[in-house]
């Protein structure tokens, strides 16, 4: 039986007031939300994998609660800042991150840049398999109409609670609060923007990073599951098939009648599954 998830607690990065939940003992775990979000994403999975893992979830660098900064936003930097994360917790062994969305793509560019930090990755319903995207996360990347699209308002928390779901029951009214408080932060707007439109363009997810990290994953070989869920809305599950071909050596899975986060949606498959595939990489 897995323990209740610790309150979030906070620490200065660089000088980046920075939130972050940790549990558990054993090898390091670290969960990375998508765009937008929080790592109140990681709330069924925190618990359960800190039975045998030391497990970290934070909110990224212009995410969350943690600080906004007026600067650039890249996945490049977003990498870096989950090293610096690292760094300032005191975490020095290898890692297996574990990335939902936009963190999926962060947890592959920190395989590229720290090959020597990363132990395994999990890989949840991942950027970074394809063009294709919600029609709006297009829109968005649309410069002055994003601005215009991203008000933060009760009917746009609603619409992107339920663009995350399959089961309409999800869609709870304290989602909705948390997701518009998410959105009325100071700087969230801002850098949701930035990060959006350095992936992409009205015409979807840009080919240049996503082939920037195939061919040294696919190299190495790192340890790698990938999971989908076949009624994703945000990023379509034929994605999946993209990834077998292009990391090959990677375990995957696709959830039946889930979303774009299995992690909440079909918490005790998923976290079985992530638990399996702990217990067979190499130490």
């Amino acid at each position: 039986m897995s323990l209740p998830p610790p309150p979030p607690r906070s620490l200065t990065v660089g000088d980046i007031r920075t939130r972050f939940a940790v549990q558990g003992e054993g090898p390091p775990v670290l969960l990375l939300h998508g765009i937008g979000r929080s790592l109140e994403d990681w709330s069924e999975t925190l618990g359960p994998l800190a039975r045998g893992q030391r497990v970290y979830a934070l909110d990224l660098i212009g995410f969350g609660y943690t600080d906004k900064p007026d600067v650039p936003y890249t996945l490049a930097g977003l990498a870096r800042f989950a090293a610096h994360f690292l760094d300032a917790v005191g975490e020095t062994r290898p890692v297996t991150l574990i990335g939902n969305s936009l963190g999926g793509a962060v947890a592959q560019q920190f395989a590229v840049q720290f090959p020597e930090r990363t132990r395994a990755l999990v890989l949840v319903n991942s950027a970074g398999f394809g063009p294709e995207v919600a029609p709006v996360l297009r829109a968005l990347a649309v410069p002055h109409l994003g601005e215009l699209l991203l008000r933060p308002t009760r009917w746009n928390a609603r619409q992107t609670v339920r663009s995350l779901f399959h089961a309409p029951a999800l869609v709870t009214e304290e989602r909705v609060a948390q997701a518009l408080d998410l959105a009325r932060q100071p700087g969230a707007a801002r850098a949701f923007l930035r990060v959006l439109r350095d992936l992409g363009d009205w015409r979807g997810a840009k080919a240049p990073w996503r082939a920037a990290l195939h061919g040294p994953l696919a190299a190495r070989r790192v340890p790698t599951l990938i999971v989908w869920g076949d009624r994703d809305r945000i990023l379509p599950a034929a994605h999946l098939a993209a990834a077998r071909e292009r990391q090959p050596h990677a375990r995957t899975h696709l959830f039946p009648r889930t979303g774009h986060m299995p992690q909440l949606e079909r918490p005790g498959a998923f976290n079985r599954l992530v638990l399996d595939f702990l217990q067979e990489v190499p130490a």
